[in-house]
């Protein structure tokens, strides 16, 4: 907030005086009252003259003082007000005034719409914003708002005054924001007794702390102007009295002279960062968006390679606001689901962060499902409006939702869509080609001047940090997808802690590659990026090709990805010529990593990550846990998932008996906290499930913790092996395969036997040219390992099954090994 103060009352004084006064008193601007009605203003020789306008203007500006609004006592529900209005307009636009003040005092409403019908128009071509006051007859702020809204307008807007609504309609000040959100552009500031006598401010009974509170809720950012006349109290006339003791009491609030807020810097003092780490924030994703364009409005936040897409904070939240106001326009409301299906491309960003901010709810879709997972995914979260693409992989989306929506192709784009299918799909954009029935995202895009902006700001004002963002499907590796719910405060916070302990600032430029419909993407790279301010560069879908000459390109200093990304980024032939110089920390996760290759990733002749870290958590826990930081010891960061976030207790229990394990013993995670899911959508017998009556969520995962506190994923409770009563944990198996010179990757799966129950079973891909022999990999096990976990069976193979996340998925490979080994009977 700015201060000002009206010139209102002081007519006697010259403009020289007054504005003597405001760089004295640390004013920010002067709101100038009735200009035609002060001849010490507008006379002959005087600073409004029409001969000396301009250059009072130029004056003020070398000064850094502004003239936020010409207020006025024209009453525009009397007839005969429009030529005064717009005398006062054409001011206002000759020295780029944005604001002018109107009052509807004692006419009639629909004087009012006809004034202002011929007024917003002539006042939009000056580019000049009218407010209304909030008195009168607009003392009551829903009749306003309702007003507004009619008008829909970005040059129709409200100035604020808080006595009237407070003291004659008794509104509280959380309900006047409630009604007006955004639409307030300016501030009457003045406080009052209980029966309705003048005081100075913060001496009189208005509850003054409940305005700037409300204010801060929609993170106002305009001027705050004390209003006073001298006749209110006879004995204090004095301006040197009343101007200073307005800006001592404001003080006591934040920001109202335009105060940074506290920055933090990196590690060497090249970036910037907002938030102090290891604390939480209490934001919604558009509050976050908001505060980084406040700082930081002239980073990139996006800058792509492959293709023609670059924006600013600031420009890109433009984009963001505009794709909103198509939403709205499109029938989205708060709590709708808007799902988006498409690869990493800026349409993606922009659906994300628009659903968000009107309190939509973003649903992702897995890029690799075909015509019966996506039924299953938009019937079972009630979408209502999707964007997609037209293709990827093998899967093309055009002919699915012509399939699943045969009704599209008889509908008018931009009118609802009615499909048997799918009863709540109302809305299908489609991003990079054109569908009968559908708007193409840049004809969704002109739908914005429907809306107007400040509808989307008060939407955004109404978002709170507990309602649900984000319906995340479970991967399904273990069964069909569950839709996971998780609010702003879930993925806010797991996103800068994951952000805090990899270091990130501005001086940070990650690259994007994993998908953005895994948590992977949104919350490990994207909102670890956004709450630090860093510059994203996305690739739309992996490619090592594409990626080594991005980290060139664009000297990226980090990445995350899974173990085979960085596999086939390291076999790939550019590897060699790419420059690493920049790099500084990343991600491995997403299966099983290899300790050895993360060490190579981290060497300074290789990847030079030498920050790499690793993570661990579950989609249900939005998704991180526990995490290492980018300055551990290298081996916490490649032989362990690290220790808890702060906020957030973990534990690890016997799966069968629920009692806690010792450190050093195998169990099952457990993990309670900020970050935990509000529920599967749809499903509270699997919530229950999960998350358990003291509100631990049970991941299905067995750990076990060091004496230093770190985790070490051992395996899943299904994947874990019972051999004639021993148990086997493959991942032990598949770590110390992968140590052999010859081994790329390898998986361990249990295979049912008639004598022992169970018999592991390894899957190995070897290195590119390499031969083996099964006995030759019995022997290197054998020789290291006990015997009862030496595999019964070995295979060489090329890949391995996996989900579009980079999950492998081992009840495909078990399926398989029971088809290939004849073991049906048995499996039965």
């Amino acid at each position: 907030m700015k201060l000002s103060f009206s010139t209102r009352g002081w007519s006697d004084c010259t403009w020289d005086e007054l504005v003597d006064a405001s760089l004295e008193m640390g004013f920010a601007g002067i709101e100038v009252y009735d200009l035609f009605k002060q001849q010490n203003f507008v006379g002959k020789g005087c600073a409004f003259d029409k001969y000396n306008t301009r250059a009072t203007a130029r004056a003020l500006r070398d000064k850094k003082l502004t003239l936020p609004v010409f207020d006025s006592s024209v009453d525009i529900s009397l007839e005969g007000a429009v030529d005064e209005a717009k005398r006062l307009i054409d001011v206002a636009g000759e020295i780029h005034v944005e604001y002018v003040c109107f009052k509807a005092q004692k006419g009639e409403e629909s004087v009012v719409k006809a004034a202002l019908d011929e007024l917003v128009p002539y006042a939009r071509a000056l580019e000049v914003t009218i407010l209304m006051e909030t008195s009168g007859i607009y003392g009551d702020t829903a009749r306003l708002t309702a007003m507004l809204d009619e008008y829909a307008s970005d040059y129709l807007a409200a100035l604020w005054d808080i006595h009237h609504p407070y003291r004659d309609n008794g509104e509280q000040p959380a309900d006047t924001i409630k009604n007006l959100g955004a639409y307030v552009k300016h501030v009457h500031m003045r406080d009052s007794d209980d029966d309705g006598t003048y005081n100075l401010v913060g001496e009189g009974t208005m509850p003054l702390d409940s305005f700037v509170l409300a204010l801060s809720s929609i993170d106002y950012d305009g001027f705050v102007s004390l209003e006073w006349k001298p006749e209110w109290m006879e004995d204090l006339t004095d301006m040197d009295i009343i101007l200073p003791h307005f800006v001592n009491y404001m003080e006591r609030f934040e920001d109202t002279r335009g105060k940074r807020r506290t920055m933090y810097l990196n590690h060497d003092g090249t970036g910037e960062y907002l938030w102090k780490k290891d604390e939480l924030i209490d934001l919604t994703f558009p509050q976050v968006l908001d505060r980084m364009v406040e700082a930081f409005p002239n980073q990139y936040a996006f800058k792509y390679t492959t293709l023609d897409y670059t924006r600013t904070y600031e420009e890109f939240r433009d984009d963001v606001d505009n794709f909103a106001r198509a939403l709205v326009s499109m029938g989205v409301k708060p709590g709708s689901k808007v799902a988006i299906w498409a690869t990493n491309v800026p349409a993606w960003y922009i659906t994300f962060w628009a659903a968000t901010k009107i309190g939509a709810v973003l649903v992702t879709v897995n890029t690799a499902y075909k015509v019966y997972e996506a039924e299953y995914l938009l019937r079972q979260s009630d979408t209502h409006t999707l964007v997609m693409i037209e293709s990827a992989l093998d899967s093309n989306y055009r002919e699915i939702i012509n399939e699943l929506c045969p009704e599209i192709k008889d509908t008018k784009p931009g009118e609802p869509l009615h499909c048997k299918r799918l009863p709540f799909l109302r809305n299908v954009i489609t991003v990079g080609f054109d569908m009968p029935g559908c708007l193409n995202f840049d004809q969704a895009f002109d739908r914005a001047e429907l809306v107007p902006l400040e509808k989307i700001q008060r939407m955004a004002d109404e978002v709170r940090p507990n309602d649900v963002c984000n319906m995340q499907y479970t991967s399904g590796t273990t069964g069909f997808p569950k839709g996971v719910m998780l609010t702003h405060r879930n993925v806010v916070n797991d996103g800068k802690c994951i952000g805090d302990r990899m270091g990130l600032s501005t001086a940070d430029r990650m690259m994007i590659q994993v998908p953005m419909f895994h948590c992977f993407g949104m919350t490990l790279s994207m909102t670890s990026s956004m709450t630090h301010g860093a510059t994203m560069c996305p690739m739309p879908y992996f490619s090592a090709k594409a990626s080594l000459s991005c980290i060139t390109q664009e000297r990226i200093t980090c990445f995350n990805g899974v173990p085979t990304m960085f596999i086939a980024m390291f076999n790939h032939p550019d590897y060699r010529k790419t420059d690493f110089s920049h790099m500084r920390t990343g991600i491995m996760a997403g299966s099983g990593c290899p300790p050895e290759l993360m060490k190579k990733a981290a060497q300074p002749d290789e990847m030079n990550m030498t920050g790499i870290v690793s993570v661990y958590g579950q989609t249900e826990s939005s998704p991180g846990s526990v995490m290492t930081t980018w300055t551990d010891p290298l081996d916490w960061r490649t032989e362990t998932v690290g220790y808890e976030y702060p906020h957030i207790q973990c534990k690890v229990i016997n799966p069968y008996t629920g009692e806690e394990m010792p450190d050093g013993h195998i169990g099952e995670f457990c993990s309670r906290g900020y970050n935990t899911m509000k529920g599967y959508y749809k499903m509270p017998d699997a919530t229950a499930k999960t998350v358990d009556a003291d509100g631990w969520l049970h991941s299905g995962d067995l750990v076990m913790r060091d004496e230093n506190g770190n985790f070490r994923v051992t395996g899943r409770l299904k994947d874990m092996i019972i051999r004639g009563g021993e148990n086997i944990y493959p991942k032990e198996i598949e770590d110390f395969l992968i140590t052999h010179p010859k081994v790329s990757d390898a998986q361990v799966i249990g295979v049912p036997d008639k004598k022992y129950g169970e018999e592991a079973m390894a899957c190995i891909i070897l290195m590119e040219g390499e031969e083996m022999t099964e006995d030759e990999i019995r022997e290197f096990i054998k020789t290291n390992i006990a015997r009862h976990k030496v595999p019964r069976y070995i295979k060489f193979v090329d890949s391995f099954p996996m989900n579009a996340a980079g999950k492998i998925l081992k009840y495909k490979m078990r399926e398989a090994a029971v088809e290939e080994l004849g073991l049906q009977d048995i499996a039965k």
